[in-house]
């Protein structure tokens, strides 16, 4: 799960305070795929948007489970500097990292994932009621060596876009990202990863005001990215879950 908070509703609180969520997702890829049995059963995530007069702070955390307790964790945080006064374009910077656990095939795997640093430039766009946004960062991408398994640094580019569209007089939210970024150890040199959501906000519903929960699926959809039991990855996937989201 990533950058999974509503770009619409980050945007909509700019000016007011902060907004933060925690997501449950249970996944469906080992169901439908055979060669992903290591993949997680549960994936929490909490993120956190806070706008202030000069820019924006966002981070999100991801915990991932299995039957016997916690298998993995990964983390992003970025900040945003405006750099116009309507606030549309931004000097981005960025810091992903994580580590991850657990068994392929007889043996027990643990890893630290290749820390990274990004920087470069968004430009952040809304509709005049905020019911749809769009953001675009493009960004210098360098990836840290690898001390535990040897990897050596690398650097190269990312592209990212984040959208949110509200519809159904709010009852109904469709968001998410997509990334690409340059990557020297898969086929082809480039990584694509997207996570669009849908959402039902319960809230908006006659009787249910003050319930901010939110029902809805995610599809991880990647390229050269997913290891799967054979230690590979390099195979595109398609990969839902059931969700459910609490907005504080």
């Amino acid at each position: 799960m990533k950058r999974i908070l509503s770009l619409s509703a980050a945007l909509l609180l700019c000016s007011l305070t902060f907004a933060q969520n925690i997501q449950l997702h249970y996944d469906l890829g080992r169901q439908l795929y055979n060669d992903l049995s290591p993949r997680q059963d549960l994936t929490t995530t909490v993120e956190m948007f806070k706008p202030d007069r000069w820019g924006s702070t966002f981070f999100f955390t991801d915990l991932d489970y299995k039957s016997d307790g916690v298998m993995g964790a990964y983390w992003e945080i970025s900040r945003e500097f405006n750099l116009d006064k309507r606030k549309q374009f931004a000097a981005h910077i960025e810091y992903n990292g994580g580590l991850t656990s657990g068994h392929m095939a007889d043996s027990y795997y643990a890893n630290r994932f290749q820390h990274v640093a990004l920087l470069g430039g968004a430009w952040n766009w809304h509709s005049a009621d905020f019911s749809k946004t769009f953001s675009v960062q493009a960004m210098y991408r360098y990836t840290f060596k690898n001390g535990h398994t040897g990897a050596r640094p690398f650097s190269g580019f990312q592209l990212t876009e984040v959208w949110g569209v509200n519809f159904a007089n709010g009852l109904c939210t469709f968001s998410g990202f997509c990334d690409l970024w340059y990557d020297r150890s898969v086929r082809g040199n480039l990584i694509l990863v997207s996570e669009p959501q849908f959402w039902f906000n319960l809230n908006t519903l006659k009787g249910w005001q003050g319930v901010n929960l939110s029902l809805g699926t995610e599809v991880e959809v990647s390229n050269n990215f997913v290891w799967n039991e054979e230690g590979r990855n390099d195979k595109f996937y398609a990969l839902p879950t059931l969700a459910a989201k609490w907005t504080f």
